[in-house]
C-alpha cells in the first residue's frame, strides 16, 4: 500500500515511505483504534476511519451511539483513552494547538452570545482566532453575506430565529477558513426552511473554500441527501462505512439508510441514548425554536 499510512506496528509519528518519490495526501481526518472510556463505560470503541479532503462525511446513529464523544476527541476537547487521531495532518493528543488552528467547531449546544449582536459575536470570534486587524471587517462582512445575515448584523442574537442562530454559529466557526469543520447535529430543532438554509451554507463552504466537513446526525434522510460517505455508529463502534448509495445497495432494492442501520446493527434506530442524551437534544431544540 502506498501513501502516508501508518501500520499497526508503527508509532504515531511513523510514516510509510512512498515508492514513487511522491507523497499521497494525508486524509483530512484519520483515526486508528480511537477509544474513549468513562470509568467502566466505553463510549467510543476502537474506531478507525478516514475522511478525505473536501468530503462531507457523516457520523450517523441514534443518541448515545458515541458520535458527540468522537467529535469532542477530534476537536481536542476530550483526550482519548487509547488509540490515535490525526486532523489536518496533526495528532490531536500530541499537537492539540496545531489541530485547533486548522479546525472549526459548531457544537450542538448554544455557542453564540445572545446579549451581543451578530456582528459583535463575529468580532469576538475573529479576535479569538487571531485574524489580523486589517482583515477583520472584510472577513466578517464576507461571513455575514455567506450566511445571509447582513441585514441582521446589528440585531441582538437573542432576537434571532433558530435558523439565524445556527447560521451565525457556522459563520463564527469558519471565520479563520479552517481546513476541517466539525458540526455536531447542526440542524437539530430547526424547521424545514432553516434546515435547508443551514445545509446550503455547509455546501457553499465546501464549494467555495474546499473545506472538509464532518457532521453528526441521527437524521438518516439528511445524511442520505447531503453526505458523500457515512459511518454508521452503534454502541460506540463503527459497524460500516460507505456512500449512502453503496450501503443501501448492499441491503437491497429500495432500501433506506434506516434499513441500512437495522441491517448492520440488528437494532431499531429509536434504540440508544439515555435520559441525558434526550434532555440535551430537547434543550437544543427548545433554544432554537
Amino acid at each position: 500500500m502506498t501513501g502516508d499510512v501508518r501500520s499497526a506496528q508503527d508509532g504515531p509519528g511513523a510514516v510509510t515511505p512512498v515508492t514513487d518519490g511522491a507523497r499521497a495526501p494525508e486524509p483530512a481526518v484519520r483515526t486508528r483504534d480511537l477509544t474513549r472510556r468513562f470509568g467502566t463505560f466505553t463510549a467510543v470503541d476502537a474506531v478507525s476511519i478516514e475522511v478525505q479532503h473536501g468530503e462531507i462525511f457523516g457520523l450517523i446513529g441514534p443518541n448515545g451511539a458515541g458520535k458527540s464523544t468522537m467529535i469532542k476527541m477530534l476537536t481536542t476537547l476530550l483526550p482519548p483513552t487509547s488509540g490515535h487521531a490525526w486532523v489536518a495532518g496533526f495528532d490531536v493528543a500530541a499537537q492539540p494547538s496545531l489541530v485547533r488552528r486548522r479546525i472549526g467547531y459548531v457544537p450542538q449546544l448554544l455557542s453564540a452570545d445572545g446579549t451581543l449582536t451578530g456582528y459583535e459575536n463575529l468580532l469576538l470570534s475573529a479576535q479569538l482566532y487571531d485574524i489580523p486587524h486589517h482583515r477583520l471587517a472584510e472577513r466578517i462582512r464576507e461571513a455575514l453575506a455567506m450566511v445571509g445575515l447582513e441585514d441582521a448584523a446589528n440585531d441582538q442574537v437573542n432576537r434571532y430565529s433558530g435558523g439565524m442562530v445556527r447560521s451565525l454559529e457556522i459563520a463564527q466557526a469558519t471565520l479563520h477558513r479552517p481546513t476541517v469543520l466539525f458540526a455536531d447535529e447542526p440542524t437539530v430543532g430547526l424547521d424545514p426552511v432553516a434546515h435547508m438554509a443551514v445545509w446550503e451554507h455547509l455546501h457553499e463552504l465546501r464549494q467555495r473554500l474546499g473545506m472538509t466537513l464532518l457532521v453528526t446526525t441521527h437524521n438518516m434522510e439528511e445524511a442520505d441527501q447531503h453526505c458523500d460517505r457515512v459511518a454508521v455508529m452503534h454502541h460506540g463502534q463503527v459497524v460500516t462505512v460507505g456512500s449512502p448509495a453503496a450501503l443501501k445497495a448492499r441491503v437491497g432494492l429500495a432500501a433506506s439508510l434506516n434499513d441500512v442501520f437495522i441491517h448492520f446493527t440488528g437494532a431499531k434506530l429509536e434504540e440508544g441514548g439515555n435520559f441525558r442524551d434526550v434532555l440535551r437534544a430537547r434543550r437544543t431544540a427548545r433554544r432554537l425554536s
